[in-house]
């Protein structure tokens, strides 16, 4: 089955993924893909531990798209959490082609140019553009924080203020 919803979240796994959004999605395994994360030898420690029981891996971008495509990946239904935009497009470009494409809290960056969209969603020119690419290959993107929240169209919401 592979990948059936792709989350952009930069808080990563936390009790609202795995106890709400897990179950809603009915997903059995999630995926944080970010290089960095990846690269963190404490982060990979950790989050499967926040996962509350759910079988969770922490890969880079490459290590996600070829995870989706092993025996392993095949048979899981696997959440994706995106720490970035920027990293979930790469991973639609990689090939990835999840059900739903969701932007949960994305808190301001320090020394960008950002406007808050949503109470914790926060957005620069260049998140604006990449989400646009997005929905340019043909995904929708919405925006909710809970999955029993109404979704907002998050293309219609960045450009109704000003992207």
């Amino acid at each position: 089955m592979a990948v059936i919803h792709l989350r952009v979240d930069n808080r990563l796994i936390h009790g609202q993924v795995t106890v709400t959004w897990a179950q809603s999605v009915g997903t059995n395994f999630i995926v944080v893909a970010n290089d960095k994360v990846a690269a963190d030898p404490i982060q990979k420690m950790i989050l499967p531990q926040a996962a509350r029981g759910v079988p969770t891996k922490v890969l880079s971008i490459e290590e996600t798209l070829k995870f989706v495509d092993t025996p392993e990946g095949q048979k899981a239904k696997i959440m994706v959490i995106a720490k970035t935009a920027a990293d979930a497009l790469a991973l639609l470009e990689g090939g990835i082609k999840p059900v739903e494409v969701n932007v949960g809290n994305q808190a301001p960056v320090q020394g960008t140019k950002y406007k808050m969209v949503m109470r914790s969603v926060a957005v620069t020119a260049e998140d604006a553009a990449t989400y646009r690419s997005i929905a340019a290959k043909g995904f929708k993107v919405t925006s909710k924080m809970m999955p029993s929240d109404r979704a907002n169209d998050f293309i219609e919401l960045i450009a109704k203020n000003g992207f």
